[in-house]
């Protein structure tokens, strides 16, 4: 193998154990086997690789996959995934909220990501912001209102850092940022997303809230979150696809159009 195609055409389905072909062109991301198990379970498919590193399901032309946590394996995804050109990824994210409005349960619609993880640098250079496809978020806002719920917008500060609670220094500086929650992969995503031309975006499940000690994340706390928000948090994101599929628009970024239209000059 000596592409780029190549190799990302072989791994795809040895991380997730699908075929190419079975791939639906709008994916959902997610870090828990949980959101794939329901969503399995609702469309009545099987999951596919379970014991692969990613497993997935498929069904009426959307794949959910659970690519793991963390940056490294959200680039890892997103790379593979330009095997298969998807029309839309959307990342269903638990997030950690940083203002004291912010409460578990709420959902939180990025318009940025901070680049705090190190990985996107190996993609583009610093100076470059990571921003989600608009018109996929819009119809996740769309979503969200028909669901009668309601969401935060903002930044979310993206960190390869997993325990940092502790660290004073550190939650001084992610109040410096001005952001609005703190994950591992949102600003990945959008920066490889945007560098293989896949239009990306995310919604955030706030799941803690790690600036006071007592809000930091706990196993009691976290089986709380899953059983009492996270099928919203799905439904949402599926019917938010489905808009986009049945309507047939593209959510492409305007620099993608961009390069379309200077082939033509």
């Amino acid at each position: 193998m000596k592409t780029k195609e190549e190799i990302v055409r072989n791994w795809l389905p040895r991380y997730t154990g699908e075929k190419l072909e079975n791939f639906g062109k709008y994916i959902l991301l997610t870090n828990f086997t949980k959101y794939v198990e329901l969503f399995a379970e609702s469309n009545k498919v099987e999951i596919t690789g379970i014991n692969k590193p990613m497993p997935c399901a498929t069904a009426n032309g959307i794949t959910i996959i659970n690519f793991g946590i963390g940056s490294a394996n959200a680039a890892t995804i997103m790379d593979l995934l330009s095997a298969v050109k998807p029309k839309a990824v959307l990342f269903l994210g638990k997030c950690g909220g940083l203002k004291k409005k912010n409460e578990v349960g709420d959902l939180i619609l990025p318009i940025a990501a901070v680049r705090g993880e190190g990985t996107s640098d190996d993609y583009m250079h610093k100076s470059v912001p990571a921003l989600p496809a608009f018109n996929l978020q819009k119809a996740v806002s769309t979503s969200i209102r028909d669901f009668k719920r309601d969401y935060w917008t903002g930044t979310v500060y993206t960190t390869n850092r997993r325990v940092w609670e502790f660290d004073e220094y550190f939650k001084d500086h992610l109040r410096k940022t001005r952001s609005m929650a703190i994950d591992m992969e949102t600003a990945t995503i959008f920066i490889v997303g945007f560098q293989n031309e896949i239009p990306s975006g995310a919604l955030l499940l706030v799941s803690d809230q790690p600036m006071i000690s007592s809000g930091i994340k706990t196993e009691k706390s976290d089986g709380e979150v899953t059983e009492k928000y996270i099928e919203d948090h799905l439904n949402i994101g599926i019917n938010a696809l489905k808009m986009l599929k049945n309507s047939g628009l593209t959510v492409k970024h305007l620099y993608f159009d961009y390069n379309e239209d200077m082939d033509g000059i």
